[in-house]
């Protein structure tokens, strides 16, 4: 299945997307079909911040027609902020969506989690991931906490690095969801939070919704049967 992932918000999380896919699909000897186009972060972040639907369901769309175009038989947004208009954009895709919110919803239940912190934009975590997860209680940092981790993750997302300060932010925030609230997990409720948190070195469990976001496109890439070019598979039909 040839992938498309609407990529750029932000350019981080588009290589840490990228990376894993060129990996895993090596691992696994199986061709990568692969096209990504660019999205801008401010713009995204300017439409979330207004809850500006339309304007980010338009620009999606007119990129996803270039998917089309490409040849691509599914489409990503490589953002969690970018899922906050996820719904809107499925309605009117020409390609199938692989939702993220959905995904770790599924994760998190089959985890048997009940308790989940989370960190990322301050609409995300307001909105406890868009109230996408149905099995747990979803707990976001508060006051200036919130306000920090909001900042630090926006600078971060836009420059596509981490400062030792973003780093030190995100992680006592971290500690006071785990050690404070009960939390038995971190959501890394922003793609980018991978330039801050590593699954093998943390000091708690963590939700890593990119790593199962592209571990679904994956899935679905090497499962499904072939499909014409710009047309949503049968099973999504």
């Amino acid at each position: 299945m040839h992938i498309g992932l609407i990529g750029g918000i932000g350019p981080a999380a588009t290589d840490y997307y990228y990376r894993r896919l060129i990996s895993t699909f090596a691992a696994k000897n199986v061709a990568l079909e692969l096209t990504i186009v660019h999205a801008d972060t401010p713009t995204l972040l300017g439409n979330l911040t207004a809850n500006n639907t339309a304007a980010q369901v338009a620009i999606y769309s007119r990129l996803t027609d270039r998917l089309v175009a490409a040849g691509a038989e599914c489409v990503v947004v490589t953002s969690i902020a970018g899922h906050f208009c996820i719904q809107e954009f499925e309605a009117i895709s020409p390609l199938h969506v692989v939702n993220m919110i959905s995904e770790v919803s599924r994760s998190v239940a089959a985890r048997g989690l009940r308790r989940v912190a989370i960190l990322g934009t301050r609409t995300v975590m307001e909105t406890k991931f868009y109230g996408g997860i149905h099995t747990a209680e979803i707990i976001p940092p508060s006051g200036q906490d919130l306000d920090q981790v909001h900042q630090a993750y926006v600078a971060m997302a836009s420059a596509g690095v981490v400062t030792d300060e973003q780093r030190a932010i995100f992680h006592t925030a971290s500690r006071k969801l785990v050690q404070d609230f009960g939390a038995e997990a971190v959501m890394l409720g922003g793609t980018d939070l991978a330039l801050a948190f590593h699954e093998k070195t943390s000091e708690f469990p963590l939700v890593d919704c990119a790593g199962i976001h592209v571990d679904a496109i994956v899935k679905l890439a090497t499962a499904c049967a072939p499909t014409a070019p710009g047309t949503k598979p049968s099973a999504y039909r």
